[in-house]
């Protein structure tokens, strides 16, 4: 019969949005260049991009709530999406490996860059790091209480009980605003200022871009909390929140290497504040 479907896959309509999207990114990415350089019209061109980007986000993804709600993500459509996802977090793994590598790198040779770090790490400029086991040792336990809360929240809605859904997402939104509301006191009580040494650069674009990830997972999982609300998910079909749960558990994982790695091996013999 002409028009049926009889495969499990989604063929996708034609749509605009990937195409603005891309546009707007390199828009967005052109501005930051231009700023960069102390350019004219920069934040014209950056404002133009993220406004591109803000609606992208926006319509494309509603459009994927659309196409869940009406039964298009089948079983095997959404094997694939999990894939995509999995994929997704590998590079996300890929992108801190980076910043870990380039921190071991001053912290393990620093007689390789003794004209920088004076031949020790932390840097003989860094008179006093943060203290791992106050304001950080606290953020690691409201993180680690937040992957527990959106299990919870997980569990819940495997067994139907929308309530401890709703509950669980509550909880754990609330610990990602607390932490990066901690985060942003460390900051702007910090010791040492962003720059001018391996250590502060180091510090501040690895613990920097977690606390962009936690700022993204929290919206993530704000959107998961209007769309519970709404009647969204069900025990069989919530790819949608399932992907949020495992972006939050990377970067649960990822701030416990930093706390190590960062907050405790890196300023391992420094005074402390």
């Amino acid at each position: 019969m002409a028009g049926k479907v009889n495969h499990e896959y989604h063929i996708l309509e034609p749509d605009i949005w990937p195409f603005i999207g891309s546009v707007s990114a390199l828009t967005f990415f052109s501005g930051l260049v231009l700023y960069m350089h102390e350019m004219a019209n920069a934040w014209l061109v950056l404002g133009i991009g993220a406004m591109g980007l803000i609606a992208t986000f926006f319509t494309w993804f509603a459009n994927i709530v659309k196409e869940a709600e009406r039964g298009d993500h089948t079983p095997v459509v959404q094997l694939h999406m999990r894939y995509g996802m999995i994929l997704f977090i590998a590079s996300e793994v890929m992108f801190f490996v980076g910043w870990f590598w380039g921190f071991f790198d001053f912290a393990l040779f620093p007689s390789e860059i003794s004209e920088v770090v004076g031949g020790i790490f932390p840097p003989a400029a860094i008179e006093a790091v943060i203290d791992p086991f106050g304001l950080p040792l606290l953020n690691t336990l409201i993180l680690l209480c937040s992957g527990t809360t959106v299990t919870w929240a997980h569990h819940s809605l495997i067994h139907g009980d929308r309530e401890g859904l709703k509950n669980g997402l509550w909880l754990t939104i609330l610990l990602g605003a607390l932490f990066t509301v901690i985060q942003i006191y460390e900051y702007a009580h910090a010791p040492f200022e962003f720059g001018g040494n391996t250590y502060s650069s180091a510090f501040y674009m690895a613990t920097g871009f977690h606390g962009v990830h936690v700022l993204i997972g929290t919206i993530f999982l704000i959107v998961c909390l209007v769309r519970t609300y709404k009647g969204h998910f069900t025990p069989r079909q919530h790819f949608g929140f399932e992907a949020a749960a495992w972006y939050w558990h990377f970067v649960d994982v990822v701030w416990l290497f930093l706390f190590v790695t960062v907050y405790i091996w890196g300023g391992w013999g420094a005074a402390t504040h």
